[in-house]
């Protein structure tokens, strides 16, 4: 089997991203409706029960909806970091405790095939992270829902092959957003909150420095951002430092509500 790399959800509504090679099939988080993720699956050519675990970035609904539900069908191990265990537990219910699986921050560990390295991240969540996984020499990664790119999560990131990247919202619209509360604006523009287009794109010429040159732009706001400003966003501040879209970096969106770009790494 290929390395597999394939966004099915990204965006506030719910998250999950297939990852699979050799004998190992693994998402990260699961935050839709079980049936929704069974369906997406079946897209890809995955079938659901050949789910080897779920890696777990953090509490939040939007990416833990159907962890439970999916690992007692399918008798699915479920990884997260003991703060995010004590978090989550009540939102997805009983999990057996032969699949109960806790991981040490900065510190990689195996699911079958596939090495997985946790590392913080800048949110508002009990202890969020974002994954690196290798498989062999090659590595893809998800680093989403975080309010700022600091240093170690750039140095987490360098080099990976393929990068589900967040780039949440255009500042200008979450602030003009008459639905939106000030402490949920401010939660959102805060150092825990969410990475806008403009510090996605800053974040990813500093990656484009160390070799990244396959990205998808992840967990687009539905109300605060579209696909074509987050685009569109990113050419401007890459054309800036003399860098092309399409030449200097392969750049695309991780969609909301349906499966994204598949990719198959040799």
């Amino acid at each position: 089997m290929r390395f597999t790399f394939c966004p099915l959800f990204s965006g506030s509504s719910g998250n999950a991203l297939f990852i699979g090679a050799g004998n190992t099939r693994i998402l990260i988080d699961a935050g839709m409706p079980g049936r929704s993720i069974e369906n997406a699956l079946r897209q890809i050519d995955v079938l659901p029960e050949t789910l080897n675990g779920i890696a777990v970035t953090h509490e939040h609904s939007d990416h833990v909806k159907g962890v439970g539900i999916l690992s007692r069908k399918y008798h699915i191990p479920v990884y997260a970091n003991e703060r995010t265990w004590n978090a989550m537990a009540r939102s997805i219910g009983e999990v057996h405790p032969g699949n109960r699986r806790i991981f040490e921050d900065d510190t990689d560990f195996y699911i079958g095939d596939l090495a997985l390295l946790p590392f913080p991240i800048p949110h508002d969540a009990a202890d969020p992270v974002a994954f690196r996984v290798w498989y062999a020499s090659r590595s893809v990664a998800s680093a989403t829902d975080m309010g700022f790119a600091r240093k170690s999560v750039l140095k987490a990131l360098a080099g990976v092959d393929v990068l589900l990247l967040e780039s949440n919202h255009d500042p200008d619209l979450l602030r003009l957003n008459p639905h939106y509360s000030l402490y949920l604006k401010q939660r959102i523009l805060g150092n825990h909150g969410h990475l806008s287009n403009q510090a996605s794109a800053e974040a990813l010429l500093q990656l484009m420095d160390s070799g990244v040159r396959h990205v998808m732009l992840g967990h687009l706001s539905g109300e605060n951002n579209t696909p074509e400003l987050a685009l569109q966003t990113h050419e401007e501040i890459l054309r800036r430092q003399g860098l092309v879209l399409g030449r200097d970096v392969d750049l695309g969106i991780a969609w909301r509500d349906r499966v994204s770009r598949k990719f198959e790494i040799e």
